[in-house]
């Protein structure tokens, strides 16, 4: 009996349809750790490899083509090559893509930003999402003089040592490889609930910020209490605490100005990502004037302070200004984030009716333009995940990950691409018959995990 004859016909299928794919990750592993640049892009025989892609749609070097719900990690709520981007990047480089100084583009830029998130009073561009909660840190410990730094039990900040550890494993806030165990004992890593943060706020007088993704870890896969994020924003303001609104994935997606547009609570600092930057390299810290001041040559004379040195070779670069204004602005004027969310609505539906008739007891929920399932029986109720009273460890530190590799591979197989956790983000060019063709692969894929006896399935795993 050969190899393939072992392998789940899922795994086969897969191999089959991408073998160029499968080359060029050998020829990637020689070049780089793992063959890859991003660990969510682990995937197991080897990752697809993409030519070109357009709208709701991608297709990879094989010639196979996907209905696409990562959307570039969340960046790309027009979808993919968004005409009005296009064209503003497309200007652009006839004119430059680095000048080593300042442009009108970013005046633009920023103006939009302070337009549309309502509590941005002053913003400062960065590269990316984990440079922004970076510097937010960075920014409250200097306005506060405190040193401690709480975060939520499953909550994802990108991988800057502050927020490296606790969100899909050391719960226990020990540190991951190569993270200092001083800096891992700064940060306060609790359960999202009002009792502790209160408690910990009086008995102790030195955190100087709250760092929290304002719809759930990992984009609601872990829903957050009812009323939670009011009474967070009640205690910090008492206690003289910064709270910081990751909105790296939320903002412009909840609505035009972020979760805090739509949940009408005003944070004192704000990280962007992703959507701000048009789809390219960019993000962003904003908030409150006097605490942005703290990186003003200006202010800090004036107070008789040192401010905080920040320098970015790509900060605030010409092309992703460009694509970042067209980006806001068809965000500002037109109701991109409605039909997202509109259409994940209607996902989250369709998929859970594909898991009844089949009789199998996964969950597909979310909110906004995002989508999460949970595989397996693992007692969870939606009502709970509604609620917020699920834990991030019954979610993200106790799921069968053998399972959702092989529901990713054959999503794959049948042309549809989640992102890992399993779910994925929406755009406002996703149409009916990308629901229908994702129906239909989640259909295909899950009778097939059922017929072969996968969905039992624990550890281990056939490559």
């Amino acid at each position: 009996m050969t190899r393939s004859d072992t392998l789940p016909l899922i795994v086969s299928l897969y191999r089959e349809k991408t073998k160029r794919s499968a080359a060029l990750h050998e020829r990637a592993c020689l070049l780089a750790p793992s063959g890859l640049h991003h660990d969510s892009r682990r995937l197991l025989p080897h990752p697809l490899f993409i030519s070109r892609a357009s709208g709701s749609r991608k297709w990879d070097v094989d010639g196979n083509e996907y209905v696409d719900y990562a959307g570039g990690h969340g960046a790309l709520l027009l979808g993919h090559d968004p005409l009005e981007v296009r064209r503003a990047v497309r200007s652009q480089l006839e004119r430059g893509t680095h000048y080593g100084g300042c442009s009108e583009l970013e005046l633009r830029w920023a103006e939009l930003v302070t337009e549309l998130v309502p509590s941005i009073e002053k913003v400062r561009f960065v590269s990316s999402g984990t440079e922004a909660t970076h510097l937010a840190l960075r920014l409250a410990r200097a306005f506060t003089g405190r040193s401690r730094v709480v975060r939520f039990k499953g909550h994802f900040h990108g991988w800057q040592d502050h927020t490296a550890f606790g969100y899909s494993s050391h719960f226990d806030g020990s540190p991951t490889p190569g993270v200092l165990p001083s800096v891992a004992e700064s940060v306060v890593l609790v359960e999202p609930g009002l009792d502790a943060i209160r408690e910990l706020f009086s008995g102790s007088h030195d955190v100087a910020a709250v760092l929290v993704e304002p719809t759930g870890a990992s984009w609601g896969q872990v829903p957050l209490p009812r009323e939670f994020l009011s009474g967070l924003r009640e205690a910090t303001s008492a206690a003289g605490v910064v709270l910081v609104f990751d909105e790296v994935i939320s903002a412009f997606r909840c609505a035009r100005g972020g979760a805090q547009e739509a949940f009408s609570i005003r944070p004192d600092l704000t990280t962007l990502g992703k959507i701000v930057a048009g789809g390219l390299p960019g993000a962003a810290v904003g908030g409150r004037a006097e605490i942005l001041d703290l990186l003003s040559f200006e202010a800090g004379a004036r107070r008789g302070i040192e401010k905080i040195p920040h320098q970015g070779t790509f900060n605030a670069n010409p092309l992703s200004a460009a694509a970042g204004v067209a980006m806001l602005e068809v965000i500002r004027d037109t109701d991109v984030c409605e039909r997202a969310s509109q259409y994940a609505a209607a996902l989250r539906c369709e998929l859970q009716g594909v898991f009844t008739r089949l009789g199998v007891p996964w969950l597909s929920y979310g909110s906004f333009s995002g989508f999460h399932v949970l595989t397996g029986d693992a007692g969870v109720r939606s009502e709970d995940l509604d609620a917020g009273r699920v834990r991030a460890e019954s979610i993200k530190g106790a799921v069968d990950r053998e399972l959702i590799r092989l529901l990713r591979l054959g999503l794959l197989a049948h042309g549809v691409d989640l992102m890992p956790w399993p779910g994925g983000l929406t755009s406002a060019v996703h149409g009916e018959e990308d629901l229908e063709r994702t129906a239909s692969a989640f259909e295909r894929t899950v009778t097939l995990l059922r017929d072969e006896g996968l969905l039992d399935r624990r550890g281990g795993g056939a490559s």
